[in-house]
């Protein structure tokens, strides 16, 4: 029996708005030598982010299966999308009713001991990136996707490429078109040659970000002041005693609502459900002269039994559950509490939903350490373990804007000058 035919499917998605107008693009490449040997673009009308991601995943499962429908394959998807990867695993679950007749989809394509999925950050993901793009592009002019036009794989040079890949068999035309465009690509990126990116090339990120992206959505997380468990540092998420504010933490909600009403950026207030947050968003809200909008998603992590313990003793008592749990991000704590990852899914579907409801706004989050350190995590790519390298002071402010070609922009973290 022969080995299987090695494949990597890369694979995008994105909404100009979230929701808002949206597109997908997927690339089958032949990791032995850097051919490009099939691009799926198309524009799906307004759609979220999420939504567009999975549909390039199943177009880029569907072309590996229409190149080789009769052969043995093992194809490696490659995505930025860390919800899809972390789903098509099976290590998040799939609660959203979106995503889950689109995870079913992709999961019949083939057969599952077939597919492995890697996340890899935005960078790495250019050529698919920029199908999505054209393919939403096409769309604000009425068209759809011509593939006869991309310029995607030109302006993408491979880590995997040689020089001059050899013939290889295939659908007809697609070894000769993919050699063609990887000498292509390597000559435009020497740098005399380099062209200049067209208008509609995918925005960048950093210092390279186009400026007229309009306003983004600006989240200001700012975390609920201190209660009587914050001091003694016990275990404190949406499963145990719910505790209110404490005389401290009552003055550190008055120095923040007058730091807000001097800035005076602040349009909407939203909060956590949890009575610690519900009091710090009243005291914000009403210095500002707003309502506070209750969003159940940004509750904190239920912590099971650890609720009310310090880390010592749920150390001395559950000490070997505590070890799985800050070893992965799949282990949740004793006597079923919520896992990261749960926590993480919910709060990625939280931000999409408010992202979307507050396009262009300035919006005050009053919520955990947890689902800010999330919120955190997730606009910088970051792995999971990077939430227990993260300070987050009680009535601490981190701020993170979210554009409309979706990506974020981390501008402030854990700012307590106002306390002072």
């Amino acid at each position: 029996m022969s080995a299987p035919r090695q494949l990597v499917v890369e694979a995008d998605g994105g909404s100009r708005g979230n929701p808002g107008p949206a597109g997908y693009g997927a690339v089958v490449v032949d990791p032995a030598d850097g051919h490009t040997l099939a691009e799926k673009a198309e524009y799906i009308g307004v759609a979220t982010n999420n939504v567009a991601e999975y549909k390039g995943l199943i177009a880029g499962l569907k072309a590996v299966k229409e190149l080789f429908p009769d052969t043995d394959v093992q194809v490696r998807v490659r995505m930025d999308s860390k919800l899809v990867v972390e789903q098509m695993s099976g290590r998040w679950k799939i609660k959203h009713p979106d995503m889950k007749p689109l995870a079913a989809e992709a999961g019949r394509v083939l057969p599952a001991s077939s597919v492995t999925y890697e996340w890899i950050p935005r960078a790495e993901n250019k050529h698919a990136d920029r199908l999505a793009n054209e393919a939403m592009d096409a769309g604000r002019r009425g068209e759809q996707w011509d593939p006869a036009a991309s310029t995607a794989d030109v302006e993408t040079v491979r880590t995997l490429v040689v020089p001059d890949p050899p013939p290889r068999s295939g659908p007809p035309g697609d070894a000769a078109a993919g050699a063609a465009k990887v000498r292509a690509a390597m000559a435009a990126a020497r740098p005399s040659e380099a062209a200049p990116q067209s208008a509609s090339a995918t925005p960048q990120v950093g210092w390279g970000s186009a400026p007229d992206m309009g306003a983004p959505a600006t989240f200001i997380l700012l975390r609920h002041g201190e209660t009587a468990l914050t001091p003694e540092k016990r275990f404190s998420g949406s499963g145990g005693s719910d505790p209110e504010l404490s005389e401290t933490g009552r003055h550190q909600a008055a120095c923040a609502a007058e730091a807000f009403a001097a800035r005076g950026t602040v349009q909407e207030v939203v909060s956590s459900p949890m009575r610690r947050c519900r009091e710090t968003a009243e005291a914000v809200a009403a210095r500002l002269g707003l309502q506070v909008r209750i969003e159940e998603g940004l509750r904190e992590t239920d912590f099971g039994v650890w609720e009310g313990l310090t880390f010592g003793e749920v150390r001395e008592r559950h000490g070997a559950d505590l070890t799985t749990w800050l070893a992965s991000p799949d282990a949740a704590p004793t006597g079923g509490g919520e896992s990261f990852a749960e926590v993480a899914e919910r709060v990625s579907v939280t931000r999409d939903r408010l992202i979307a409801r507050y396009a262009g706004r300035t919006v005050l989050l009053v919520t955990h350490v947890t689902p800010i350190k999330t919120l955190v995590r997730l606009a910088l790519g970051a792995p999971p373990e990077s939430l227990f390298r993260m300070e987050l002071s009680p009535a601490s402010v981190s701020t993170v804007a979210y554009y409309s070609d979706g990506n974020p922009s981390l501008r402030l973290l854990n700012d307590t000058s106002h306390l002072q």
